[in-house]
């Protein structure tokens, strides 16, 4: 997607080799690991091998110069990209998304601030649902513990009223912030409470067992 995330971790993957790319959005970073190389698409076994596929491309002259007429880059209908069905395809599929707030038990929201709209969901569901699925695939939502210069938690008790829940915490993975990272799979909901709360910034982490407590989950 957009923001310093993404690019973030496409710079920490330049060093890499055979990596493969299914998207919805192909980023001017995501352009960067295919001409450095470490894009190559040749470990997918049965799924468009030796092709980057995404739904549209959004960035640099240099990414729309490169792509165009470039066989090894394919854009499909949105409709097609986002099937959960055909990512679930994709061995060792990661999907990496990011979050305004998460509950303790897991609930993802990443387009509303309670019941107003800040966003769109995107692919965001879409693509977190057919990693799980996917033979040996994971999701993963990271996310800065905290927001407003550290002045409000991203971890909260229960999301806010009216909030959009993009992720049901049924299809939720990984969890990581600057503080850890946890694999909520499988967990008790007391189990993901106490999991969240490691994560979460230390300034909150007492509130939170309090308010995890008053909700009979701890």
């Amino acid at each position: 997607g957009i923001g310093g995330l993404p690019d973030a971790v496409a710079h920490d993957l330049e060093d890499r080799h055979g990596l493969g790319i299914y998207t919805e959005m192909i980023s001017t970073s995501m352009g960067k690991l295919m001409w450095c190389g470490a894009v190559n698409n040749s470990r997918k076994k049965r799924f468009f091998r030796n092709r980057t596929i995404g739904a549209f491309c959004w960035g640099s002259q240099e990414l729309y110069d490169y792509i165009n007429d470039n066989p090894m880059v394919e854009i499909l209908p949105t409709a097609y990209v986002n099937d959960p069905f055909n990512i679930m395809k994709n061995e060792n599929m990661v999907s990496l998304n990011t979050a305004l707030e998460i509950d303790l038990t897991g609930q993802v929201c990443s387009e509303s601030i309670g019941s107003t709209q800040w966003s769109g969901t995107g692919g965001a569901t879409d693509f977190a649902y057919g990693a799980y699925h996917a033979p040996g695939g994971k999701g993963i939502i990271a996310i800065n513990a905290t927001a407003k210069h550290g002045t409000i938690s991203r971890i909260v008790p229960q999301l806010k009223p009216g909030a959009v829940v993009s992720i049901s915490r049924n299809i939720v993975d990984y969890i990581v912030t600057e503080y850890g990272m946890v694999n909520l799979k499988g967990l008790s909901t007391w189990e993901r409470a106490e999991a969240l709360i490691s994560v979460a910034h230390p300034d909150f982490r007492e509130q939170l067992i309090a308010d995890a407590e008053k909700m009979h989950i701890w």
